[in-house]
């Protein structure tokens, strides 16, 4: 199945199902000689592990990942860098009344319809435990009791970017910070900076100002025209609510016939809670990727142009003028 590779330079191909033996990924274009072992990622795989709370799935994964390649001594040596993480805790039996039904909002139906064949346990690939190698509590607990779910906002930040990466038209960073959160399962919506709530400012609020000590504001989430600003990149994702839930829900079945579906698996009421290290995980992608891009194609460019602050530090004293406006010769310019 085509799809799964992620990046241009900097590359990850992941692997496995939800009940399958193992899940993990391969990482190819890191450079060598990088200082890598099992702790730093375990950290940020034990962010996300299911069976930390009683708010998350009870499903009990360790998530050790193991390194079989790419690594000597504790050094990247260039070559791809494999990574497996064992299933430990799959209870398929849970799923056995969905061989032959789809659940509503699941990729069931979609997954049977293009590939004539599904693995239906635990969603097979579908699932959000393929994330696992990118990397209020009583409304939780009414939640869990009733059996039904809840989505997520996650915005997420990567500070000290600096100014030049990405590129126009097909090569915009914010395009592929957009299709890497789109990537997540149950993400729905993605915005850039202020997002949808741009639709009701005004240019003049907008637009973020220029100084010679920085920018003003950062509606824009650190990207100009597919390029960094060196603001903070600024990331929103909407969650949906978890497709699998005890509540009865109608569907059909293989044959179209009418069916009712109820999911008895150990399921998350709401993905968000363990999502924000994955978010955290596919920007870190799309920047080191970038990062490698930029090095390839503008590593030796320079301008006279200072490069400013990516934030207007507050003044002690107020009343400083505005400098003189200066008119564009073509405003209509698209």
């Amino acid at each position: 199945m085509a799809g799964n590779s992620f990046g241009r330079i900097f590359t990850v191909t992941s692997f496995g199902e939800s009940h399958g033996p193992a899940i993990g990924c391969v990482v190819d274009g890191c450079p060598p000689g990088l200082a890598l072992s099992v702790d730093d990622i375990q950290h940020d795989l034990d962010r996300r592990k299911p069976g930390t709370s009683r708010h998350v799935t009870q499903r009990q994964e360790s998530d050790t990942v193991e390194i079989l390649s790419g690594v000597f001594e504790g050094k990247t040596t260039g070559t791809p860098i494999a990574l497996l993480i064992r299933n430990e805790d799959a209870r398929s039996r849970d799923y056995g009344n969905l061989i032959d039904t789809f659940r509503p909002g699941h990729a069931d139906y979609t997954y049977w319809q293009k590939y004539g064949i599904r693995d239906h346990r635990g969603g097979g690939r579908a699932s959000a435990r393929e994330t696992a190698v990118r990397v209020a509590a009583a409304f939780m607990d009414e939640l869990r009791k009733a059996g039904d779910s809840v989505g997520a906002k996650i915005t997420t930040v990567a500070e000290f970017v600096p100014v030049g990466w990405g590129g126009p038209v097909y090569a915009k960073l914010d395009a592929d910070l957009a299709g890497a959160m789109m990537s997540i399962n149950a993400v729905k919506a993605v915005e850039i900076g202020s997002g949808f709530s741009s639709v009701t400012q005004r240019g003049s609020e907008h637009g973020d100002e220029l100084t010679p000590d920085g920018f003003v504001t950062n509606h824009a989430g650190g990207i100009l025209g597919g390029i960094s600003t060196g603001q903070d990149i600024v990331v929103t994702i909407g969650i949906k609510p978890t497709s699998s839930i005890r509540v009865a829900r109608r569907s059909i079945d293989k044959q179209g016939k009418p069916v009712t579906v109820e999911t008895n698996g150990r399921h998350d009421p709401c993905v968000g809670i363990r999502a924000t290290p994955i978010a955290e995980a596919m920007m870190a992608l799309v920047l080191m990727d970038h990062a490698l891009l930029h090095r390839a194609q503008n590593a030796d460019v320079t301008t006279k142009t200072p490069k400013i602050s990516g934030s207007l530090k507050k003044r002690a004293a107020s009343g400083t003028q505005k400098p003189t406006a200066k008119i564009n010769p073509d405003p209509d310019e698209a």
